[in-house]
């Protein structure tokens, strides 16, 4: 593969798990050599998303992806997301025949479920749809492509993530004004939004003070609720990476994450990690962390564990290591070779 198209809705400046690793991965693909051409929504006029309003949805003349696609004459196509770039990216390779891998980054019956209460059953249907004829579903952990297995969608590959062991690592020097804090200092890093289950951490019986970086909906109704926390807005490069180690815990209350690249961040900056027993934590924490479903427990229970636990489980993730196997879930998609995947269904 020497010239890989992406698509995706999820595209800076947005601050999130999937936008770190796609420009991620795109910087370590470009580094080896590959040419990497990406259609993301900053390429089109866009709307806000409906409770989402970081994410714009990009409204694409007719025809438009399509002839970019044309234009640029891939080896391989991945389609990262599910929004209108990447129906448009998909529309057009069923119409030309073309192979094409997609990946599965966001639990998105669980997030439209909890927004909308819309039944998960309808949104895993779109899902089956959208992914089911693509060469490999790219998933980050093997839980996940147990779960999709039994959902009608075999046909995964694993693309786990990596940290940046130059940025986040222990010692660096702790944000100001945080050395008067009443310790241990409670760390969670995401979007202030009722999918990230915030509130459970911050009703979670422990000592010390809850630190809450990141923006998003629910962030003022938070603050009213829950004045002895600290609520930093969201936070980036340095400043993120000295949060994580001046704090002396870090809790990752989701139940719906596809991984949680927080955790990897945060474990190799020294913090254990107090998780639920969900997919993602159970993956991805191990050694460096507690686990339980009363999150209290595995706060409790984290504050005993070595930060240097935590700092050998967070250094296993490479991201040299998981481009490897994106290059390799890629390898042999050429696009005019499509051997066209069956159309699934969802298992009895």
């Amino acid at each position: 593969m020497k010239r890989l198209l992406l698509v995706s809705d999820a595209w800076t400046p947005q601050v999130n798990g999937v936008v770190r690793t796609l420009t991620t991965t795109v910087e370590h693909l470009r580094a080896r050599g590959i040419t990497v051409e990406t259609i993301t929504p900053d390429r089109f006029a866009s709307l806000p998303c409906p409770t989402y309003p970081e994410i714009r949805l990009a409204l694409t003349p007719p025809g438009a992806v399509g002839r970019m696609i044309r234009a640029f004459a891939p080896d391989a196509i991945h389609i990262a997301t599910e929004g209108p770039l990447g129906l448009s990216a998909r529309r057009w390779c069923e119409a030309n025949n073309a192979a094409f891998t997609t990946s599965f980054h966001t639990r998105f019956p669980d997030y439209v479920h909890a927004r909308f209460r819309i039944p998960r059953s309808l949104s895993w249907r779109f899902l089956r749809w959208f992914h089911g004829r693509a060469r490999h579903v790219l998933v980050a952990t093997p839980r996940l492509a147990a779960e999709l297995a039994d959902q009608g969608l075999p046909r995964t590959r694993l693309w786990s993530r990596g940290v940046d062991l130059s940025a986040f690592r222990p010692g660096l020097p702790k944000p100001d004004g945080w050395q008067a804090l009443p310790r241990p200092i409670l760390l969670t890093v995401g979007r202030v939004a009722v999918e990230k289950n915030i509130e459970a951490f911050l009703t979670a019986d422990a000592p010390g003070t809850k630190v809450v970086v990141g923006d998003g909906p629910a962030l003022a109704g938070l603050k009213a609720r829950f004045p002895n926390a600290l609520f930093t807005g969201a936070l980036s490069g340095e400043p993120l990476a000295r949060a994580y180690a001046g704090a002396d815990l870090f809790v990752f209350p989701s139940r719906t994450d596809t991984f949680g690249l927080v955790l990897v961040e945060a474990m190799a900056s020294g913090l254990p990690v107090a998780a639920y027993p969900v997919a993602g934590p159970l993956d991805v924490v191990g050694e460096g962390g507690a686990l339980n479903e009363d999150l209290s427990t595995a706060i409790a229970a984290a504050l005993r564990i070595p930060r240097c636990a935590a700092i050998a489980q967070g250094r296993r993730f490479s991201w040299d290591a998981a481009v490897d196997q994106f290059v390799s879930a890629l390898a042999g998609s050429d696009i005019a070779a499509r051997e066209p995947a069956p159309r699934l269904r969802k298992a009895a």
